[in-house]
């Protein structure tokens, strides 16, 4: 059983900051979008700009990012050279002719040219469409064909590896500006280098030199707060990508969520692992630290544990918004590591991507000594809906409750109507009540995909949950994945996170197998902790445990040990692949799949 069902929150910590939201119910009843939008200096109402409000707003000399080399080394940018960079991009995609509307694809790692290329691009009144660096050229090709942009910003690497495979079927990209990172010290910028130096096609931009010819006079284009903005890929369950079309109206969400859900403060240091090609990497990682005025860490290396725990440490990380897999890598590393490398500036550490297993939730207060923060959005809703605040008691397992501006409910679908279901404990879909400001307005060339997703005002967001008596939400399950055997419907997340609990499990994941007599069974994968052994009696005190926390009814029949789990490009596991290997079926291009 889980040690307590509830992590009570003493605020009074010493620390000289307080938490933005200390009473969820009030601050919900007081809510005023257009009061909160003054604070913000966001235009009248009718006009505004991403790009401009996260680079203009700040005192020039205060620092906007800490870049931090992949080898090692790091450098600050402040909020000053930032506005001026993004400046400097803005005209210079006005001298190249593209106009607010058109859209332009950033395929750059994380670093300063990423926040320059995407701020500047919002600036311009263009659609940015930040892409992870990771794909394939075939996932990039689909991504690149669906919205078919006028320009593509990447690196001479990504270009080679990636772009020029496929460098035939992009007839539409009007302009290619390549960053020069062959032998780059992480520490300079890159000298200009003319096209041909650069051994790619003519027509092909240097950026450097693009940004060194135009001026970093303020930009006075002038969009309003339903434009388009932003474009974010996902997949949801189907692995088809979905192209979710976000306007600069979203920078209010952006704002007001990492107030209450993140509590940030012009004080903290803050750093966001989502890679910038996911919702959350632009959303939390680029766009409302700056908004905050806040000192943003940019890792450009890769997942390490120690690593990360020194970055923590060196940066003196105040605030840390992760991913569950992270954690639980962490995890798996042991809480001796993590102890070894003290992070006393740290005050709040938040997950998102996938639901956090309890178990996580108590480790972090076992080693970190703070509790993790899960939170609950998608790409479509374009900014933290549910969330577990600081300034709040923490139910471990729960998503945590609405955040003020956002109505949320239990839902069941019964032909043509909805049902609100009030009754507290009971299973349904999760909904929201539209609109809010960062909510998508389409799918671009999927328009009755886009309005599948709504009925009778609201937002299906076709993940599984239950509200319990107190107002809080506790995931079950994507409604495509949950198990139905012998007539129980058993959400997998459950007894994953009963898994968890044993001292030898460091992940696990589940599927439904199927059967003849019960429809399925539950089997469950497990990746073991350092230090156990995969054998018979192992596997019988798991089954074990899971049937005295789960009962017979919803407990796995089979437990598989398995080295790793796969994920998806943004951590969260794949079931489906598991199924698929299980029952012999074809695997597919998996490299579709994604999430928020």
């Amino acid at each position: 059983m889980l040690r307590a069902t509830l992590i009570r929150k003493n605020l009074a910590t010493g620390s000289s900051v307080r938490p933005w939201l200390t009473d969820l119910e009030a601050a919900r009843a007081q809510l005023d979008w257009e009061a909160l939008r003054r604070e913000l200096g966001a235009g009248d109402g009718q006009h505004l700009n991403i790009g401009q409000l996260a680079t203009d707003r700040q005192p020039a000399t205060r620092t906007a990012l800490r870049v931090v080399g992949a080898q090692g080394g790091a450098r600050s940018v402040s909020f000053g050279e930032l506005s001026a960079s993004t400046n400097r991009f803005a005209h210079a995609l006005r001298g190249l002719g593209l106009q607010p509307g058109d859209g332009l694809f950033v395929l750059c790692p994380r670093g300063e040219p990423l926040f320059t290329a995407v701020l500047g691009t919002l600036k311009a009144g263009l659609v940015a469409a930040p892409l992870f660096t990771a794909f394939g050229p075939e996932p990039l090709a689909t991504r690149l064909s669906i919205a078919r942009p006028k320009a593509l910003v990447t690196t001479r690497t990504l270009y080679r590896r990636r772009i020029e495979p496929m460098r035939a079927r992009l007839g539409f990209l009007q302009h290619m500006i390549v960053i020069d990172d062959d032998e780059a010290d992480e520490a300079s910028t890159p000298a200009p280098l003319e096209p041909s130096a650069l051994g790619l096609p003519p027509g092909t931009i240097d950026w450097s030199t693009l940004l060194a010819q135009a001026p970093a006079s303020p930009v006075t284009v002038r969009t309003r707060a339903q434009d388009p903005a932003l474009i974010h890929f996902t997949s949801g369950t189907t692995g088809t990508p979905k192209a979710a079309l976000h306007v600069h109206e979203a920078a209010l969400m952006h704002w007001a969520t990492a107030r209450w859900a993140l509590d940030l403060h012009p004080e903290d240091i803050f750093w966001c692992t989502a890679d910038p090609g996911w919702v959350t990497g632009t959303s939390y990682g680029i766009l409302a630290p700056l908004l905050h005025g806040v000192t943003s860490v940019v890792d450009e290396g890769e997942f390490d544990a120690l690593r990360w725990l020194a970055m923590l440490q060196r940066e003196r990380v105040s605030v840390w918004y992760t991913a569950p897999t992270a954690l639980r890598m962490l995890m798996k590393a042991g809480t001796a590591l993590v102890r070894a490398h003290p992070c006393p500036a740290l005050r709040l550490v938040a997950s998102v991507g996938e639901p956090l297993n309890p178990e996580v939730v108590w480790w972090g207060l076992e080693a970190f000594g703070l509790p993790v923060h899960d939170n609950w959005w998608q790409t479509e809703t374009g900014g933290i809906m549910v969330a577990n605040t600081l300034a709040a008691d923490i139910k471990p397992g729960s998503m945590g409750r609405a955040l003020p501006g956002v109505e949320a409910a239990i839902v069941r679908r019964s032909g043509e109507r909805l049902e609100v279901i009030d009754e507290p404990g009971v299973e349904g879909e999760l909904a929201l009540r539209v609109p809010w400001p960062s909510m998508f307005r389409g799918y671009l060339g999927q328009e009755e995909r886009y309005e599948k997703c709504f009925s009778q005002g609201w937002y299906l967001s076709g993940d599984l949950a239950r509200r319990d008596a107190d107002g809080c939400y506790w995931f079950v399950g994507r409604a495509d994945d949950v198990i139905k055997s012998a007539g129980h419907l058993i959400g997998p997340f459950e007894v994953e996170s009963a898994l968890m609990e044993h001292p030898a499990v460091a992940e696990a994941a589940v599927i439904g197998k199927p059967d003849a007599l019960v429809g399925e069974t539950v089997k469950a994968f497990v990746v073991l902790r350092d230090g156990f052994a995969a054998d018979t009696s192992l596997q019988a005190q798991l089954l074990a445990h899971a049937r005295t926390r789960l009962g017979p009814a919803v407990a796995p029949k089979e437990i598989a040990v398995v080295a790793s789990l796969p994920h998806t490009r943004s951590g969260k596991v794949m079931r489906r692949l598991l199924r698929a290997r299980e029952l012999g079926l074809p695997e597919g291009d998996t490299s579709t799949l994604e999430g928020a």
